[in-house]
């Protein structure tokens, strides 16, 4: 496919590349240098652009010399609010901002298979989309919505997209069909009851002991409403109340999230919710107000998607560097809103580093493995060729 002196040179780029991106963290739905850099990239190379007024996405376009499917790759695009810790020599220049979830790699990788693509565009067979896409981290709407209201989507074909994972080596991915990560939805509930004096408790209606009984109420569902073989989680992150030592709290304020794999159980979780807090408030001479929003849907990938990500795999890093017994994670993901689309699967590509513990995504000392990079490029581009080898001309159907 690539010789060694040509695979040595797309490894300094797309390193370069990432380093450039981690040195300039942006936030999301801040993303303005970052897609400068990306559309300047991507121009040079003779990639035609499209960006868009209302986010800072964009969309690079490939097309070969000849007919055949539209096929989209994603990286994603925003930076996290975490002041790094790494001594590195790319360390971020933007304090508080850090890419601290490999979404610096996924761009740079994009990119590399991007001057693949160029490189033998005369040979492709059908249309390539680069979709960078902002504000993966602005839970719960993200920028997967808006991109598609841009109309990245039209007329694609199937979309496949990654993600650096650092609890794999280096040289391996996990994927699998069907449910593989979590739907991630988050609720804020205030419980009212009455102030006063910690002396004539009777007096109040304390929204402490309330909130205590909803948790365990909450916990419940899970342990007692829920089929046991389907994964699910309540899990509360923050609770606020009361004002003093010696006062019947009147209020209290919790939030958490929800994680599930399956819509139905999804669609139970809040009902059952509701109906605890009814219960427990009322009885207590209380009252609430819950406020609850669907965040990313389940992540599911399509079953033949998920075997010409397992094809290309094969001859990129070989069968026995592909994990398919890897298990779903409760982590969420934007690109579940593609799938929910159109064709197409997401993996995970292995990057940590040999010999060394790895920091977990989001932690202020996350690193990467940047050999990583130029394995993402070339599977990307594998998977395009895969695609197009496969494609169905009669009815214009992807497989």
């Amino acid at each position: 496919m690539w010789d060694h002196r040509q695979e040595i040179e797309l490894q300094q780029i797309v390193t370069s590349l990432r380093q450039d991106f981690h040195r300039h963290p942006e936030l999301s739905g801040k993303e303005k240098r970052t897609r400068e850099t990306i559309e300047t990239f991507l121009r040079n190379i003779g990639v035609t652009v499209q960006t868009f007024v209302s986010q800072y996405g964009l969309c690079g376009v490939i097309e070969g010399d000849q007919p055949g499917p539209i096929i989209a790759l994603r990286a994603d695009m925003d930076a996290l609010p975490i002041i790094e810790e790494n001594n590195v020599p790319y360390q971020s220049l933007y304090k508080g901002s850090m890419h601290a979830c490999g979404h610096d790699g996924h761009m740079a990788i994009l990119m590399g298979t991007a001057v693949m693509l160029m490189k033998h565009r005369h040979q492709l067979k059908g249309t390539v989309k680069l979709i960078f896409q902002p504000a993966e981290e602005a839970a719960p709407l993200g920028g997967a919505t808006a991109m598609m209201q841009e109309g990245v989507l039209e007329d694609v074909d199937a979309i496949f997209g990654l993600h650096l994972w650092p609890d794999i080596p280096y040289g391996t991915i996990g994927i699998k069909s069907g449910a593989f990560m979590a739907a991630s939805d988050r609720f804020t509930i205030n419980i009212l009851g009455r102030g006063a004096h910690a002396a004539q408790p009777h007096k109040g209606i304390d929204s402490i002991t309330m909130s205590a009984d909803i948790i365990q109420g909450f916990n419940h569902i899970i342990s007692r409403q829920i089929d046991p073989l389907e994964v699910a989680t309540i899990s509360i992150g923050a609770i606020h109340g009361g004002e003093r030592y010696n006062v019947i709290a009147k209020e209290v304020m919790v939030e958490g999230t929800i994680r599930t794999l399956n819509e139905t159980t999804r669609q139970e979780i809040p009902r059952r919710m509701a109906a605890v807090l009814e219960g427990i408030t009322k009885s207590q001479g209380g009252d609430y107000v819950f406020d609850y929003q669907q965040g990313y849907p389940a992540l599911r990938n399509w079953t033949e998607p998920t075997e010409i990500v397992i094809q290309a795999a094969t001859k990129v890093i070989g069968k026995n560097n592909i994990c398919t017994d890897i298990k779903p994670v409760l982590g969420a993901e934007d690109f579940a809103n593609y799938l929910t689309k159109i064709p197409g699967a997401f993996f995970f590509l292995g990057c940590a580093k040999a010999g060394e513990d790895t920091p977990i995504l989001h932690n202020s000392r996350f690193d990467i493995d940047e050999n990583a990079l130029l394995i993402g490029s070339k599977l990307l581009y594998q998977i395009v060729l895969e695609v197009m080898k496969s494609y169905k001309a009669i009815g214009g159907e992807a497989y």
